[in-house]
């Protein structure tokens, strides 16, 4: 699809994904040029947490791609995508809580931790 830029969606869930978008043939108003793309565009963003500026430009135009980030966002269409795919978790993505994970002894903070103490200027107060 778009050369020399590691795409993180694979067929089978831009196919879960692309029913809960707007701009598709049967929406009224503009058909969207190329949601995937863009989609993979916001993706890039995310995963690299670099600035809209750094877009690489086989997604468009950076300045283009965060006004139609904006205007999805404005509008609802993120956490409606969000909503619509929650209901039917893949578990993909499994969440670790804290129950299950050990933290190293030393991350415990005792013998020979971080101290803090009082503050000279408070300890004479």
């Amino acid at each position: 699809m778009v050369e020399g830029v590691r795409l993180v969606l694979n067929d089978a869930q831009w196919e879960r994904i692309a029913p809960h978008l707007p701009g598709k043939g049967t929406d009224r108003g503009v058909t969207a040029k190329d949601n995937r793309l863009f989609v993979e565009a916001v993706l890039w963003i995310v995963r690299t947490s670099s600035p809209w500026r750094d877009l690489p430009p086989v997604f468009g135009r950076w300045n283009s791609t965060f006004r139609r980030f904006s205007r999805w966002s404005h509008d609802g269409v993120w956490e409606s995508l969000f909503n619509a795919l929650a209901d039917d978790p893949d578990f993909e993505y499994l969440i670790i809580d804290s129950t299950i994970v050990r933290a190293h002894q030393h991350a415990t903070g005792k013998k020979g931790g971080l101290k803090i103490g009082r503050s000279a200027a408070r300890a004479a107060v």
